[in-house]
Protein backbone atom coordinates (compact mmCIF):
# COMPACT_ATOMS: atom_id res chain seq x y z
CA UNK A 1 0.00 0.00 0.00
CA UNK A 2 1.11 3.73 -0.25
CA UNK A 3 -0.09 7.21 0.72
CA UNK A 4 -1.24 6.11 3.84
CA UNK A 5 -3.07 3.11 2.83
CA UNK A 6 -3.61 2.79 -0.95
CA UNK A 7 -2.50 -0.27 -2.75
CA UNK A 8 1.08 -0.02 -4.46
CA UNK A 9 0.05 -0.49 -8.23
CA UNK A 10 0.76 -3.93 -9.71
CA UNK A 11 1.31 -4.41 -13.25
CA UNK A 12 2.08 -7.73 -15.05
CA UNK A 13 4.61 -6.21 -17.65
CA UNK A 14 7.78 -7.77 -18.43
CA UNK A 15 10.82 -6.34 -18.68
CA UNK A 16 10.94 -2.83 -20.54
CA UNK A 17 7.14 -2.67 -19.36
CA UNK A 18 7.23 1.06 -18.24
CA UNK A 19 4.39 0.09 -15.49
CA UNK A 20 6.48 -2.02 -14.00
CA UNK A 21 9.77 0.31 -14.46
CA UNK A 22 7.36 2.97 -12.93
CA UNK A 23 6.48 0.41 -9.75
CA UNK A 24 9.97 -0.60 -9.10
CA UNK A 25 11.56 2.49 -9.69
CA UNK A 26 8.90 4.74 -7.42
CA UNK A 27 8.74 1.34 -4.22
CA UNK A 28 11.29 3.12 -2.07
CA UNK A 29 9.13 7.11 -2.09
CA UNK A 30 5.67 5.01 -2.54
CA UNK A 31 6.94 3.69 1.33
CA UNK A 32 7.58 7.02 2.89
CA UNK A 33 4.46 8.80 1.56
CA UNK A 34 2.71 5.81 2.81
CA UNK A 35 4.74 5.88 6.13
CA UNK A 36 4.47 9.56 6.96
CA UNK A 37 0.43 10.31 6.53
CA UNK A 38 -0.39 6.64 7.63
CA UNK A 39 -4.09 6.76 7.06
CA UNK A 40 -4.72 3.71 8.69
CA UNK A 41 -3.25 4.57 11.83
CA UNK A 42 -5.83 3.02 14.18
CA UNK A 43 -5.51 6.27 16.67
CA UNK A 44 -6.38 9.05 13.96
CA UNK A 45 -8.29 11.43 14.96
CA UNK A 46 -10.23 14.16 12.98
CA UNK A 47 -7.69 16.85 14.28
CA UNK A 48 -4.90 14.84 11.96
CA UNK A 49 -6.98 13.84 9.21
CA UNK A 50 -7.94 17.37 8.63
CA UNK A 51 -4.19 18.27 8.55
CA UNK A 52 -3.33 15.48 5.92
CA UNK A 53 -6.27 16.88 3.46
CA UNK A 54 -5.10 19.97 4.03
CA UNK A 55 -1.19 19.19 2.88
CA UNK A 56 -2.99 16.61 0.35
CA UNK A 57 -5.40 19.52 -1.40
CA UNK A 58 -2.66 22.03 -1.16
CA UNK A 59 -0.52 19.24 -3.25
CA UNK A 60 -3.14 18.32 -5.58
CA UNK A 61 -3.73 21.79 -6.57
CA UNK A 62 0.03 22.83 -7.46
CA UNK A 63 -0.01 19.20 -9.33
CA UNK A 64 -2.90 19.35 -10.99
CA UNK A 65 -1.61 23.40 -12.37
CA UNK A 66 1.34 22.22 -13.95
CA UNK A 67 -1.10 18.91 -15.39
CA UNK A 68 -3.66 22.00 -16.44
CA UNK A 69 -0.94 23.81 -18.26
CA UNK A 70 0.47 20.86 -20.08
CA UNK A 71 -3.53 19.51 -21.26
CA UNK A 72 -3.93 23.30 -22.93
CA UNK A 73 -0.72 22.36 -24.82
CA UNK A 74 -1.61 18.66 -25.29
CA UNK A 75 -5.34 18.79 -25.57
CA UNK A 76 -5.63 15.60 -27.59
CA UNK A 77 -3.43 13.70 -25.20
CA UNK A 78 -5.28 15.33 -22.29
CA UNK A 79 -8.51 13.83 -23.82
CA UNK A 80 -7.24 10.48 -24.25
CA UNK A 81 -6.62 10.42 -20.84
CA UNK A 82 -9.96 11.91 -19.79
CA UNK A 83 -7.49 14.37 -17.67
CA UNK A 84 -11.08 16.48 -16.71
CA UNK A 85 -12.36 13.68 -14.62
CA UNK A 86 -9.39 12.60 -12.98
CA UNK A 87 -9.00 16.36 -11.27
CA UNK A 88 -9.34 16.20 -7.35
CA UNK A 89 -8.67 19.39 -6.11
CA UNK A 90 -11.94 20.32 -5.53
CA UNK A 91 -12.92 17.36 -3.64
CA UNK A 92 -10.31 17.82 -1.16
CA UNK A 93 -11.61 21.12 -0.48
CA UNK A 94 -14.79 19.95 -0.31
CA UNK A 95 -13.83 17.67 2.51
CA UNK A 96 -11.73 20.33 4.20
CA UNK A 97 -14.68 22.31 4.67
CA UNK A 98 -17.53 19.00 5.82
CA UNK A 99 -14.52 18.46 8.44
CA UNK A 100 -14.55 21.95 9.32
CA UNK A 101 -11.13 22.78 8.01
CA UNK A 102 -9.81 25.04 5.52
CA UNK A 103 -7.37 25.11 2.85
CA UNK A 104 -4.23 27.41 3.12
CA UNK A 105 -2.77 29.83 0.61
CA UNK A 106 1.26 27.73 0.73
CA UNK A 107 1.46 25.23 -2.41
CA UNK A 108 4.76 22.77 -2.69
CA UNK A 109 7.03 23.84 -5.68
CA UNK A 110 6.63 21.13 -8.25
CA UNK A 111 8.94 21.04 -11.66
CA UNK A 112 7.55 22.16 -14.96
CA UNK A 113 5.32 19.64 -16.43
CA UNK A 114 7.02 19.78 -20.01
CA UNK A 115 5.36 17.07 -22.31
CA UNK A 116 3.30 13.83 -21.92
CA UNK A 117 5.93 12.09 -20.58
CA UNK A 118 6.39 14.26 -17.22
CA UNK A 119 2.24 14.39 -17.47
CA UNK A 120 2.13 10.83 -16.94
CA UNK A 121 4.87 10.50 -14.36
CA UNK A 122 3.17 12.84 -12.51
CA UNK A 123 -0.05 11.05 -13.06
CA UNK A 124 1.12 7.81 -11.92
CA UNK A 125 1.24 8.84 -8.67
CA UNK A 126 -1.98 10.72 -8.29
CA UNK A 127 -3.55 8.29 -10.25
CA UNK A 128 -1.82 5.39 -8.09
CA UNK A 129 -3.08 7.03 -4.49
CA UNK A 130 -6.98 6.09 -5.63
CA UNK A 131 -6.39 1.89 -5.90
CA UNK A 132 -6.91 1.57 -2.07
CA UNK A 133 -9.54 4.76 -1.64
CA UNK A 134 -12.10 1.92 -0.78
CA UNK A 135 -10.08 0.60 2.15
CA UNK A 136 -9.01 4.10 3.85
CA UNK A 137 -12.60 4.81 3.40
CA UNK A 138 -13.67 1.64 5.42
CA UNK A 139 -11.21 2.42 7.69
CA UNK A 140 -12.31 5.79 8.52
CA UNK A 141 -15.88 5.05 8.75
CA UNK A 142 -15.03 2.72 11.29
CA UNK A 143 -12.64 5.25 13.91
CA UNK A 144 -14.69 6.10 16.59
CA UNK A 145 -13.90 9.80 16.14
CA UNK A 146 -14.70 9.82 12.36
CA UNK A 147 -17.88 7.63 12.20
CA UNK A 148 -21.40 8.53 11.46
CA UNK A 149 -19.22 11.89 9.94
CA UNK A 150 -18.86 13.42 6.60
CA UNK A 151 -17.71 10.52 3.90
CA UNK A 152 -14.18 11.48 2.76
CA UNK A 153 -14.45 11.49 -0.89
CA UNK A 154 -11.16 12.28 -2.13
CA UNK A 155 -9.58 9.12 -1.19
CA UNK A 156 -11.86 6.98 -3.78
CA UNK A 157 -13.39 9.27 -6.13
CA UNK A 158 -14.32 6.94 -8.91
CA UNK A 159 -16.40 4.73 -6.91
CA UNK A 160 -17.21 1.07 -9.24
CA UNK A 161 -14.83 2.61 -11.90
CA UNK A 162 -11.68 3.09 -10.25
CA UNK A 163 -10.51 -0.28 -11.93
CA UNK A 164 -11.47 0.56 -15.25
CA UNK A 165 -10.00 4.12 -14.49
CA UNK A 166 -6.80 2.66 -13.52
CA UNK A 167 -6.52 -0.01 -17.05
CA UNK A 168 -7.25 2.94 -18.89
CA UNK A 169 -4.22 5.22 -17.63
CA UNK A 170 -1.99 1.66 -17.95
CA UNK A 171 -3.33 1.26 -21.62
CA UNK A 172 -2.77 4.82 -22.41
CA UNK A 173 1.02 4.80 -20.87
CA UNK A 174 2.27 1.95 -22.50
CA UNK A 175 1.34 3.50 -25.87
CA UNK A 176 2.64 5.88 -25.18
CA UNK A 177 5.64 4.66 -24.72
CA UNK A 178 6.01 2.48 -27.61
CA UNK A 179 5.23 4.95 -29.45
CA UNK A 180 8.23 6.87 -28.93
CA UNK A 181 8.01 8.40 -25.51
CA UNK A 182 10.43 8.40 -22.96
CA UNK A 183 10.07 6.04 -20.47
CA UNK A 184 13.23 7.31 -18.34
CA UNK A 185 11.28 10.88 -18.17
CA UNK A 186 8.11 9.27 -17.21
CA UNK A 187 10.03 6.99 -14.35
CA UNK A 188 11.84 10.39 -13.58
CA UNK A 189 8.92 12.56 -13.32
CA UNK A 190 6.92 9.74 -10.91
CA UNK A 191 10.21 9.51 -8.50
CA UNK A 192 10.25 13.59 -8.58
CA UNK A 193 6.65 13.97 -7.76
CA UNK A 194 6.76 11.16 -5.06
CA UNK A 195 9.96 13.13 -3.47
CA UNK A 196 7.76 16.24 -3.15
CA UNK A 197 4.77 14.86 -1.66
CA UNK A 198 6.93 12.70 0.77
CA UNK A 199 8.33 16.40 1.93
CA UNK A 200 5.47 18.53 1.23
CA UNK A 201 3.24 16.21 3.78
CA UNK A 202 6.04 15.28 6.60
CA UNK A 203 4.19 18.14 8.63
CA UNK A 204 1.31 15.93 8.58
CA UNK A 205 2.80 13.02 10.14
CA UNK A 206 1.65 11.50 13.09
CA UNK A 207 3.37 12.18 16.11
CA UNK A 208 5.91 9.44 17.27
CA UNK A 209 5.91 8.36 20.78
CA UNK A 210 9.40 9.09 21.52
CA UNK A 211 11.55 5.85 23.44
CA UNK A 212 11.34 4.89 27.25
Amino acid sequence: MAAGGEALPRDAGGAGDVLRDLRTATAAEHGQVEATLDLMDPGLDRDRLVGVLARLHAFWSAAEAGLDEWAARHPADAAALDWTRRRRTGLYAADLSALGGSAGADRPDLPAVHGTDEALGRLYVLEGSTLGGTFIDRHLAALPGLAGGPRVRAFSPYGEDTGAMWAAFRRFTRAHVDGGGDAGRVVAAARSTFAVLADWCAPAARAQAAPA
